[in-house]
């Protein structure tokens, strides 16, 4: 398995807020129940970027021509990090993982365990090793929606994760998905499809490491996967199964044993992909590949060579050279697992001061490069990175684009070159196309070329090698800054690109120049598809002249009306001499096409809860279409506060009590929309409220500050759409308090609000208070004679489960090998442990369920009879 340490809580005022929405996993019982109107915190994890469209292949643009753009990569990997309770989509710390290197991606897929639904965060024990972890992990897994977002929107299929073992899931089993309804169609497949379509990814990446799959059930494992296809999603299968009998098998090879899970003789096509196992040499990756083509399968876009990053690292033991043919070009496609060790197992990751490492490790892992130089290129016998098998791919398509060379986090949030926010900031779902190339600048005369970086701004600490000023972002987060001697002409390939050129074309370029005035010129460097061997560079006037800070240019390109854009850099000319310590950055490039592209205002715009207790705000809005909206951006009063393209958001740390909220639609070529503007007032009313439940069905709401009106106050359940609760009563004028009678006492949770005639509503989150618990059902458990098999509780918030034998428990045995225990754990006892022999034929046999807030009831299986 790949090595992939835990993200601990993060602290202080990167904590996790009270109400923060954070992603969870699912037991084979919670997919089956699955419903989004009481999934916690679902409609606040959706991506909701549809896929984009890439560039059709072009190996004229490549760096390399000779590499076919035909070879997939999967990503199998971590995202943000390795949290338990914090997978969020966005939040306010820069030292995550933020992944750069899409345009060497296909498809990513999602490697991040995750506690069920309900699970108490008092359980989890982050000093405590992996074995120690005494909670469950479900075996569905979605991809975080932030990263589903950027994949997205750089053309990436983006998949979920299920995975089933011995250890790691538990009791958890493949049997359950398998179950037929009464048409002989499979549930889960349909509450899978439904899964991924409401939170916007593209399929499963299915992983079954259990010790067996019956024998009986392959035929139904193969119509499973064929079932999932027939929804439009897409499958990976990975390497560990005998389709002969259902051994657990690495055959780390495309054979017969494996490939009748892609494609079977007569069920035809079932997965579109598989993941090989890593332990492949020359001779058995030719061999996948002859496989594939004789069944009429491409191996460069369905056998997926396996490489475990997490686990070595860049000291491979598999050397992806074994998958060269003949010709030197890769023979099958290519998939890692766990490439966010670059950050996840640096040991210095949560430190925003060597944040610069994990980026040169990240450039590394991808291109070889560490610095991105061929000063660094590694030699022979070391790792290549993935370029050097993988073209580089782009979406930069169209007749417009934009980018403010935002990776998607910062340490200060800047607009329109003034900063906006000091806070640091993450958010991988408003990241920019990034650079195609890391770096790809040519010097002539053999001169060292310039160097390039992005900049965070004045607290960011650069590598060593640097030394330019730090000037922060034009837009967002970080701009790219190029610096060093000028001592020739330099060309910087930055996109490759598929962009058309119409009578219209302007470029706007804007860019800051803080070194000395000199004879230097900055040029627009294009390659366009009709001669793809020539570089056109369209001088910028005056940009050898020192700037006092940003200066925005504009450049007519439509003397190249009816071209197409194929690769987009920048020139820097030395002029009559050289240039020492030159030093430009640049803010924002935007291709535009003469039309207006501005969003219309967004509409709808208001605060959904506003949580002043907690200091957390969640907002509302409308969602325009994607083609005319790329992201929304939030900001109070002139503060940024987020941004995201979705209907709703959620901000911490909101202690302002009046003043006014903005929201500005951003266009796909850089335009904004004129905002919608909304006022708040929490001066005016009832100040901070909050809710307590009792255990008689009473919930109490109080307020601060005495009502100076007669006011309604609700109580909601979280989920009341599905639950159907919710009271409205009215608080009498200087009153602080009312009282709401016969509230459900199941522990699910609530929201109350207090709404004044004047001034803005306030809210509290809770829980109901939990006296109820369903016992377990005797029809789950099967007793004859001294032989008990018992199915795992579908409670949704069942902890425990003790089976008495005469007034004593049973034990049974836990994951990881940590013995055995007197009850089943939820989560921890194995699959095989809920097959029982029991003492006697005649005893007594009482079973107690037990749920996370200490209820319990009794079933008797069976009376004593003796």
């Amino acid at each position: 398995m790949a090595a992939a340490s835990d993200t601990l809580p993060w602290e202080g005022d990167s904590a996790k807020g009270p109400n923060q929405p954070y992603q969870h996993g699912y037991n084979p019982d919670g997919l089956l129940d699955w419903d989004p109107r009481t999934d916690s915190g679902a409609e606040l994890l959706r991506a909701r970027v549809p896929l984009q469209e890439r560039a059709d292949t072009d190996p004229s643009t490549q760096r390399d021509p000779s590499l076919p753009a035909d070879t997939q990569m999967l990503a199998l990997s971590g995202d943000y990090g390795n949290a338990s309770f914090e997978s969020h989509p966005y939040t306010n710390e820069f030292s995550q993982h933020l992944f750069s290197f899409w345009q060497y991606t296909d498809v990513y897929a999602a490697w991040h365990g995750m506690p069920t639904e309900g699970v108490p965060e008092d359980l989890y024990d982050p000093s405590a090793i992996w074995t120690q972890r005494w909670f469950e992990f479900g075996a569905v897994n979605l991809p975080n929606p932030g990263y589903t977002n950027a994949a997205h929107r750089n053309g990436v299929r983006s998949l979920g994760c299920i995975f089933f073992s011995d250890n790691d899931r538990g009791s958890q089993t493949y049997s359950e998905l398998l179950v037929r309804d009464a048409n002989g169609d499979f549930p889960a497949a349909g509450k899978l499809a439904d899964i991924a379509e409401y939170f916007g990814f593209d399929g499963w990446f299915i992983n079954q490491e259990q010790s067996k799959v019956a024998a009986e059930d392959v035929d139904d494992y193969q119509d499973f996967l064929a079932a999932l296809r027939a929804e439009g999603l897409y499958v990976q299968w990975y390497d560990s199964v005998d389709a002969a009998n259902g051994d657990k098998l690495y055959e780390n090879e495309f054979t017969p044993r494996n490939s009748p899970f892609v494609r079977d003789a007569e069920k035809g096509d079932l997965a579109d992909s598989i993941f090989l196992n890593y332990w492949w040499n020359p001779a058995k990756l030719t061999a996948s590949a002859q496989h594939a083509r004789s069944l009429g399968l491409d191996p460069r876009q369905t056998v997926f060579a396996g490489v475990e990053a997490g686990m070595y690292q860049f000291d491979q033991p598999y050397d992806l050279q074994d998958n060269l043919g003949a010709d030197g070009t890769p023979m099958n496609a290519i998939a890692t697992l766990g490439a966010d060790f670059v950050h996840s197992d640096f040991a210095d990751k949560t430190d925003d001061a060597a944040q610069s490492q994990v980026f040169d490790r990240e450039r590394r892992w991808w291109t070889g490069s560490p610095t991105g130089t061929d000063a660094t290129r590694p030699a022979d016998g070391e790792w290549q990175g993935i370029s050097s098998y993988v073209a580089e791919r782009t979406a930069v398509t169209g007749r417009t684009f934009a980018t403010t060379f935002n990776t998607g986090h910062g340490l200060g949030y800047w607009h329109e070159g003034e900063l906006s926010s000091d806070a640091e900031w993450g958010n991988i779902g408003v990241q920019d196309l990034p650079v195609t190339w890391q770096w790809w600048v040519e010097a002539k005369d053999g001169a060292d070329p310039l160097q390039v970086d992005y900049d965070y701004g004045p607290d960011y600490v650069a590598a060593d090698r640097f030394g330019y000023e730090h000037l922060g972002a034009y837009e967002g987060g970080s701009s790219l800054a190029v610096s060093g001697d000028l001592a020739s002409d330099n060309l910087l390939r930055l996109f490759k690109s598929d962009l058309e050129v119409s009578p219209g074309t302007d470029v706007e370029l804007t860019y800051a120049k803080p070194s000395a005035d000199d004879g230097s010129q900055l040029t627009l460097a294009l390659v366009l598809a009709s001669d793809p061997d020539r570089v056109i560079e369209v001088p910028v006037k005056r940009s050898g002249a020192q700037t006092d800070g940003w200066r925005t240019v504009h450049v007519d390109l439509s003397r190249f009306a009816g071209e197409t854009i194929t690769t987009f850099g920048l020139g820097f000319r030395a002029g009559d001499g050289p240039v020492a310590d030159y030093q430009v950055n640049v803010g924002k490039i935007a291709v535009t096409d003469g039309r207006d592209h501005t969003p219309d205002r967004p509409r709808g715009f208001e605060i959904d809860r506003a949580l002043t207790s907690t200091d957390e705000l969640f907002l509302r809005w409308d969602l325009a279409d994607y083609d005319d909206v790329a992201r929304y951006d939030v900001y109070a009063d002139g503060e940024y506060l987020g941004g995201v393209y979705d209907d709703v958001l959620y901000a911490k740390h909101f202690t302002r009590s009046r003043g006014t909220l903005e929201l500005v639609a951003v266009g796909h070529d850089g335009s904004e929309s004129t905002p919608a503007v909304l006022r708040y007032d929490f001066s005016r009313g009832p100040g901070d409220v909050t809710a307590e439940a009792s255990e008689d069905g009473t919930v109490t709401v109080s307020w601060k500050e005495p009502v100076a009106s007669p006011t309604v106050v609700t109580l909601a359940a979280e989920d009341a759409g599905r639950r159907g609760y919710e009271e409205q009563t009215v608080a009498r004028r200087g009153s602080t308090e009312v009282t709401f009678r016969r509230a459900p006492v199941d522990g699910g949770g609530l929201v109350a609000t207090v709404a004044p005639r004047s001034g803005t509503a306030v809210s509290a989150t809770g829980s109901f208070a939990d006296t109820q618990i369903e016992a377990y059902p005797a029809s789950a458990a099967a007793l004859e004679g001294t032989s008990l098999r018992l199915t795992r509780p579908a409670l949704a918030d069942w902890h425990t489960l003790t089976v008495y034998e005469d007034g004593e428990p049973v034990p049974f045995d836990t994951t990881y090998s940590q013995g055995e225990r007197p009850q089943m754990i939820r989560g921890r006892t194995t699959l095989p442990s809920l097959t029982r022999e029991l003492a006697s034929e005649h005893s007594e046999v009482v079973v107690r369920i037990e749920d996370y807030a200490g209820n319990v009831a009794d079933t008797t299986l069976r009376a004593a009879t003796r």
